[in-house]
């Protein structure tokens, strides 16, 4: 099961426009290298680029108390950095720092609204998009505040590698603890436990999924629950 519905090497929200509409777009986008931990937008910032993930993915990352850190989506080639443009506000709620490096395609903001108001198909496709984050947004608190570290840590590892489109995550303990907001140890125990069960392999931030099936047994509902909404909602317009 993932979240993603046509070919890996492109971004899935323009893949299914019509023609005309993402032909449009993609003449204004350009074609950007998002570098592992770049931070693209802090929150209150006025947002002047919207990002269409192809290769990388980005956390999006809630800030309290002036540092702590907490990661409440993420957005890869199924989606984009910029949602709260669609509703016509031009600031970043939240922290958006680049997790995966790759390219990604760049359109400016005032062009994006623009072909906004211009493309029906692309308004429409963006509402439902926005509607999966907000439903990411509160599974991540449910999530966070009820299931234990071993089934979190899971979900969040094949969220990760669906969008990596890769087996192998660099991953250190200390980013997973901060993404998951927990302590450092709680994560060495739950990595622990998932590669004494053959799930996964890690060494020196290094993580290779060995098991996906086993994985998704071992995760949360959150998973499934967000691969199924994805796919129900952006299937068709």
């Amino acid at each position: 099961m993932s979240y993603f519905l046509h070919t890996p090497n492109t971004n899935q929200l323009l893949a299914s426009l019509p023609d005309v509409e993402r032909y449009a777009l993609m003449a204004d986008c350009e074609t950007v290298e998002l570098a592992f931990g770049k931070v693209l937008c802090q929150p209150g910032d006025t947002i002047t680029h919207v990002y269409f993930p192809i290769d990388s993915f980005i956390s999006l990352i809630a800030v309290i108390n002036g540092g702590i850190r907490l990661e409440v989506a993420m957005a890869g080639r199924e989606g984009m950095l910029g949602t709260s443009l669609v509703l016509g506000i031009n600031e970043a709620p939240l922290l958006a720092l680049v997790q995966g490096s790759g390219t990604a395609l760049r359109i400016s903001a005032a062009r994006f609204q623009w072909l906004l108001e211009k493309g029906p198909v692309l308004h429409q496709r963006l509402n439902k998009y926005l509607y999966v984050v907000m439903n990411q947004l509160a599974k991540s608190v449910a999530c966070n505040h009820f299931h234990q570290i071993e089934a979190r840590l899971a979900r969040w590892l094949l969220m990760t590698e669906d969008r990596a489109n890769s087996a192998q995550l660099q991953l250190t303990h200390e980013f997973l603890a901060m993404m998951l907001g927990v302590r450092r140890a709680g994560i060495t125990l739950a990595a622990s436990t998932l590669q004494a069960r053959s799930l996964i392999r890690y060494h020196r931030g290094a993580i290779v999924v060995l098991d996906r099936p086993g994985l998704i047994e071992t995760a949360c509902e959150c998973y499934t629950e967000d691969c199924a909404l994805y796919a129900r909602v952006m299937k068709s317009l």
